[in-house]
């Protein structure tokens, strides 16, 4: 079993020509300007008395000063070459720096260009060591002014020294034993230790900054260590994890990182925070005296810092064509480091508060050690286009909180997450999530491509039961949501609902390649309390657990989807009976393999299906609940114009899931499902990104 970053090829074609507003003055930003310049030029004059300016953030200042002189006459746009600006700490933007609607401001890359907004530094003066080792003594950690916990070498994710390799170690147990789950759940000391097999674990010489990932079903939590006695082989922590050591599983997966003795494969690197003394592990064909190197600064990047709740919005800016790369993660010692969705974190590479009518356009955020963008605390109305977000620490974007402002104006709601890509997340934090949206409504995320995630692809919703909903009229279609899970955490779908959440749909979106650790690998999964969630027109296959799974809700609608291809447990899951109507599922086509179309718990009602068409490749006839027969099932008063038929795929076991003119499930009433218009839209160097990701052979149970 292995988690080390998923490969992908180095891929960014967004910049294509830059849509400004006609007639707008422009702002010149270029790596050899000065701020002091005017910014009118976009090169330096002859006498060297003027040119463009060196920074974003002077830029602002500039259009600051024109418009303590008057209302802006017209659009700004700033312009900014290609090269990498360099910053220690996020630029601010608040709501003084806003445009309005008759004169946004933009700041733009100049077209074909590339500038970057980096969080990272140079780490230079390489030298050849003993073995296959390289090093070098980085001069501000040696002093104590920083410490960092990530690098990048030419863009690849280095990994922290780690053991095992591509691994885990098993737990022996709990360093405090209980019987009662419950009770555990509420005992701080039952989450701070564990015991530990044979000599897996070691009194290193830097165990103070060795951290230890723990495995716990749908989240993983991150450990300093407090002692370590070799005696009785047990872990101490400084921190708590959110949920008891053992709760899923007495041997619970876990590995170690950041430990100078477990440098020994190629692609890690050790820290020495006392010498400063950097040490990585080259990895075949890579030149460490022309390699380019960069270990991160800060946590964020840009920071647009509205004031809602005293009516100071940021309005009408656009970042266009900009690249946000490398930011670091903290790893606090008397703090829980865990949670599901990893929506505990506070920080994110680009963050947005009260901000209204703003778009981030043909951006990329990449390299980033926690989430990659967060709209939040008043955050309406803003677009997120055409962005190429990957290779995060935790997830791509978040919108809104984990609880909702009683005051309107605090609300996050309305925004758009239109034509991403979104992938290679969870590096770090292995629960976050492509696309989450918490306490928020009327958002929508469409014609995305997510994958590569450790867990979800989209969350929806974040409330337990049915309490008044706080997250309601959220869309989700025509997305494109693959590769999820890889083994490594349980209880996940390809989306992931909560909550009541009337106006809430699921349309259009094709879900592949869902694969949990233990249980829940699902497509569409609407867990605790999903209510009034429609799912229609969604192309599930090859989940492993089931294509649908309601956990326990009320009134959902499952209509004219295919639902196909689960490696195990069935087609469709139920899994608490409840008095109420469940869901209704008709016109679906449950095309499986020598698994059952539906699956947990049916011997209650509360549900109603018919008009679905159900088919066993196998040749098989399907079984239903209680071993029945499909007539006997229809007995029993579900299904009652359904039909058991081959539904005529063009092609299912190259998953063209297109329905020949005879197919059975067109006289049922199912409306056939245009996929061609499902993930990005285009021209082909960005519609083709996802096709030239390199990723390991993705596997299920089912597969031979």
């Amino acid at each position: 079993m292995s988690i080390r970053p998923i490969l992908f090829a180095a891929t960014f074609g967004l910049l294509t020509a830059i849509v400004l507003p006609a007639g707008a003055a422009d702002l010149h930003v270029a790596p050899g300007g000065k701020d002091t310049w005017s910014g009118k030029l976009a090169a330096p004059n002859a006498d060297g008395s003027d040119g463009p300016l060196a920074t974003l953030s002077g830029a602002r200042d500039a259009i600051r000063r024109l418009k303590s002189k008057g209302p802006l006459a017209g659009p700004i746009r700033v312009l900014g070459a290609g090269g990498t600006y360099r910053v220690s700490g996020p630029i601010v933007f608040t709501s003084e720096d806003s445009g309005t609607k008759e004169a946004p401001i933009t700041y733009a890359a100049v077209p074909g260009r590339k500038p970057s907004i980096s969080g990272g530094v140079p780490i230079t003066g390489w030298k050849k060591a003993d073995g296959p080792l390289w090093t070098t003594v980085v001069p501000a950690v040696k002093e104590g002014k920083w410490y960092f916990r990530q690098l990048f070498v030419d863009d690849y994710r280095g990994i922290p020294a780690r053991s095992p390799n591509g691994d885990v170690f098993r737990s022996a147990g709990p360093g405090v034993p209980y019987k009662d789950r419950a009770e555990a759940r509420r005992d701080p000391k039952t989450k701070m230790s564990f015991f530990y097999q044979n000599e897996d674990l070691k009194p290193w010489s830097n165990l103070d900054d060795a951290v230890v990932v723990d495995y716990h079903s749908w989240t993983t939590s991150r450990h300093c260590i407090k002692a370590l006695d070799t005696e009785k082989r047990l872990v101490r922590f400084t921190a708590p994890s959110s949920w008891p050591m053992s709760y899923w599983e007495k041997n619970e997966r876990y590995y170690i990182e950041f430990v100078r003795e477990a440098l020994d494969a190629p692609g890690e690197w050790c820290l020495d925070r006392k010498s400063g003394l950097l040490s990585y592990y080259p990895r075949p064909g890579e030149d460490m005296a022309k390699a380019r190197v960069i270990a991160p600064l800060p946590e964020e990047l840009l920071r647009l810092e509205g004031d809602p709740a005293a009516g100071k919005f940021i309005d009408h800016l656009t970042f266009e064509g900009l690249i946000f790369e490398h930011t670091d993660w903290i790893m606090p010692k008397a703090q829980t480091v865990d949670g599901q969705a990893n929506a505990s974190l506070k920080t994110a590479t680009v963050h947005v508060q009260g901000a209204r009518n703003c778009t981030l356009r043909r951006c990329e955020i990449a390299r980033t050690g926690g989430y990659a963008l967060w709209l939040q605390r008043g955050s309406k109305d803003n677009r997120v286009e055409q962005c190429h977000i990957h290779d995060m620490g935790a997830g791509g974007v978040r919108i809104g909180e984990t609880s909702l402002p009683k005051e309107k104006p605090l609300q996050t709601e309305r925004n758009t997450v239109y034509n991403c890509f979104i992938h290679n997340g969870g590096n770090v934090y292995h629960a976050g999530i492509g696309v989450w949206i918490g306490r928020s409504s009327h958002n929508t995320v469409h014609n995305n491509d997510i994958c590569d995630f450790f867990y979800t692809g989209v969350s929806v919703g974040w409330s337990w039961g049915y309490a008044p909903s706080t997250a309601h009229h959220n869309s989700i279609e025509y997305n494109h949501i693959h590769h999820l899970g890889w083994s490594q955490l349980s209880d996940m779908g390809g989306i992931y609902c909560l909550g009541l959440s009337p106006g809430t749909r699921l349309c259009y979106n094709r879900i592949q390649d869902v694969c949990s650790y233990a249980y829940g690998g699902w497509g569409l999964y609407t867990d605790e309390g999903s209510t009034d969630i429609l799912m229609e027109n969604n192309i599930v296959y090859r989940t492993k657990d089931g294509g649908f799974h309601q956990h326990y809700g009320r009134e959902n609608i499952m209509r004219n989807n295919v639902l196909a291809l689960t490696a195990t447990r069935g087609t469709i899951i139920r899994s608490r009976q409840e008095e109420h109507r469940s869901f209704t599922c008709q016109r679906n086509i449950i095309y499986g393999k020598e698994t059952p179309p539906l699956g947990g718990n049916w011997s209650k009602p509360g549900f109603e299906l018919d008009y679905n068409l159900y088919w066993d490749a196998s040749g098989k006839p399907p079984k239903f609940p209680g071993g029945l027969t499909f007539q006997q099932w229809q007995e029993k008063g579900q299904d009652k114009h359904s039909l058991v038929a081959d539904p005529k795929f063009v092609d299912p076991d190259k998953f063209d899931f297109r329905l020949q003119p005879d197919s059975p499930a067109l006289k049922l009433g199912f409306k056939p499902i245009d996929a061609s218009k499902i993930g990005l839209v285009g021209p082909p160097d960005w519609t083709s990104l996802p096709d030239k990701v390199k990723r390991p052979i993705f596997r299920l149970p089912s597969d031979k």
